[in-house]
């Protein structure tokens, strides 16, 4: 493994965290729909597991590569909290220009009247894997195995029950439909 460049290694490794969105849905599949606590607790898991790997795997690490650079305390801090700043700031901007659906709030975005509904999903999917995929490579970039696994295993976790809400949803909504 050690062999492979640190973009192939990202690719890999967004592509394993990615598939367990997948894993999260097998349930489903086989008309296991999971009750609201089980939902509810697998939804907790996910946003906790997410928000330790951003601070571990994420904003410790960019902290400490910019305190060699910079003197003063409080430069590494500003600078890893622009640089989350302007994360925040492109995911919102990929919302307001790229046509998308919710499924709570319908339609969003320019042309969203005019495309089909299964290509908004992948829009709004790809506006929020995005920003995971960019995490996981920036991890195996900067860091190789050690940086990168805990990072894409962490996201993985995070995406397994997450899959699991987004199939539920998909599957209310085929019930209303019908």
């Amino acid at each position: 493994m050690d062999q492979l460049s640190p973009i192939m290694l990202g690719f890999l490794g967004s592509l394993a965290a990615g598939t367990l969105t997948a894993v999260g849905a097998v349930p489903v599949l086989f008309g296991r729909i999971p009750s609201r606590a089980t939902h509810d607790l697998s939804l907790g898991f996910a946003a906790g597991v997410m928000l330790a790997a951003s601070f571990f795997s994420l904003i410790i690490p960019a902290l400490d590569a910019a305190e060699p650079r910079f003197d003063n305390g409080a430069a590494p801090a500003a600078i890893v909290c622009i640089a989350i700043l302007l994360g925040m700031a492109a995911v919102a901007l990929m919302n307001e220009k790229l046509p998308h659906e919710h499924f709570r709030t319908g339609r969003e975005g320019p042309d969203a009247a005019s495309l089909r509904r299964v290509w908004l999903f992948i829009i709004a999917i790809t506006i929020h894997n995005f920003p995971e995929g960019l995490a996981v490579g920036v991890g195996f970039g900067s860091g190789g195995m050690e940086g990168g696994l805990p990072l894409a295993i962490g996201i993985g976790l995070q995406n397994a029950p997450e899959g699991l809400a987004v199939a539920v949803s998909l599957m209310g909504c085929r019930l209303a439909l019908s």
